[in-house]
Formats: C-alpha cells, sequence, structure tokens
C-alpha cells in the first residue's frame, strides 16, 4: 500500500482509471472509499480493471473490488464473480454474492444455488439473499432444501428468498418452516407463504395463529388476509 494522498476528485476527472485502482490499496480508508465511489460513478471503464483486482492477493482488496463491481452492475463482471464465490475468504464469497444479486444476470443463478452449501453460513444467507434478489425459479428446488440449514440467519435467508420468488412448489418446505424451533424463521416463513399466495397454507396458517409468540401470529394473520382468507388470532 502507498500512504501519500491522491487527489481522487483529479483522477476521476481525467478519468485515471488506472490512479483510481491503485487508490483502492491505500492506507486511507477515506481514500481507498472515495477511489470506490469515483470508480462506480466512471462505470463501465472501470469494470475490466476491477474484476482484474478480484485476483488480488489482499482480501480486502477483492472484497472492496467485488463491492464496486456490484455497485456499477455491469454483466461483464458476472463471470469473475462467479470465480470470486469460490475465493478462500469467505468475506470474499460473501461479497460475490451481493454483487452478483445486484446485478441480477440468469448466469449468477446457478453458482448461487452451489453457494447454498457455502461452509460459512453468512455467505449460504448473501446467496439466498441474491437468489430473491434475482427471482429465478431454478433456484426453488435449492433453497427449499436448504430451509433445513442448521443456522437461524441461514434459514430465515432461505425463507425470505422463497418468498420473493413467490413460486408455488415452496408451499410444503415452507409450511414445514412455520414449525421451526425459531421463531424468527417461523414468522419469516408466513411472510413468504402469504407472498406465494397459494390456498394450500391456509390451513398451517391457521394452526400458526397459535403460535406461543405475538409476532408470528401476527405474520400468520397477515399471510392469510394475503392469501384472501381471514382468521382469528390473538396478537
Amino acid at each position: 500500500m502507498w500512504s501519500f494522498k491522491p487527489n481522487i476528485e483529479k483522477m476521476a476527472e481525467r478519468g485515471n482509471v488506472g490512479g483510481l485502482i491503485k487508490a483502492l490499496f491505500h492506507t486511507s480508508e477515506d481514500v481507498r472509499s472515495a477511489a470506490v465511489n469515483a470508480l462506480v460513478k466512471m462505470g463501465a471503464p472501470a469494470v475490466e480493471p476491477l474484476c482484474e483486482v478480484l485476483k488480488d492477493s489482499d482480501g480486502s482488496v477483492r472484497v472492496t473490488a467485488a463491492g464496486a463491481l456490484g455497485q456499477i452492475g455491469d454483466a461483464r463482471a458476472v463471470e469473475p464473480l462467479r470465480e470470486a464465490l469460490n475465493d478462500s475468504d469467505e468475506l470474499v464469497r460473501l461479497a460475490a454474492t451481493v454483487a452478483l444479486g445486484k446485478i441480477g444476470h440468469a448466469r449468477a443463478v446457478e453458482p448461487l444455488c452451489e453457494a447454498l452449501k457455502d461452509s460459512d453460513y453468512r455467505v449460504r444467507c448473501g446467496a439466498a439473499i441474491a437468489l430473491g434478489r434475482i427471482g429465478d425459479g431454478r433456484a426453488v428446488e435449492p433453497l427449499c432444501w436448504a430451509l433445513k440449514d442448521s443456522d437461524l440467519g441461514a434459514r430465515m435467508g432461505f425463507a425470505l428468498a422463497l418468498g420473493e420468488i413467490g413460486d408455488a412448489r415452496a408451499v410444503e418446505p415452507l409450511c414445514q418452516a412455520l414449525k421451526d424451533s425459531e421463531w424468527l424463521v417461523r414468522g419469516v416463513a408466513a411472510w413468504a407463504l402469504g407472498q406465494v399466495g397459494d390456498g394450500r397454507a391456509v390451513e398451517p396458517l391457521s394452526e400458526a395463529l397459535k403460535d406461543s409468540d405475538a409476532d408470528v401470529r401476527e405474520a400468520a394473520a397477515e399471510a392469510l388476509k394475503e392469501i384472501g382468507h381471514s382468521g382469528d388470532a390473538t396478537v
């Protein structure tokens, strides 16, 4: 890293992509942040150089590059970000899931589905959120399978993604999630069933109106309204 303070504004005005890329390695967080913002505003010309930075030996720089690529949203970054899902650094993998979700390209679906099996729960959750944002039906079955994950946050992410996709194939697994040991998962599952809007969820949601947690009961009541069914609940 270098320590003297570069003039990021002047670099941006001149379209000095190389200088801005170099500034990502600066010792000052403010300089690095300003360089990222400038590269994002620059857009397309910064994509390929940022993709090269994804191969750098510094994990924090790779995270920064992935984040910038996600903000730019250029489809040319999909393949390099797909490769970053296999990075040895879990934070880089997480940043890649977020970036791919923002870009929203169909080519990202299959590798993100694979990332649902990542060893790090944050990456699994990030992949689920990205898949929900993309909304491709190919993710439904892998997400349903993953609802049995051992991590609370990951299970919540999977249920949330299934609700955002809204595919009827998720009804039965989400109904099972209404029996999860954690109230947060049960609540998200109830919300997701409301988004899917399938009548098969009415009976399980009606049972959830008796849940021990008030937030779950409220979520179930709202879901029943979304489906077009009224129920009595103490919330």
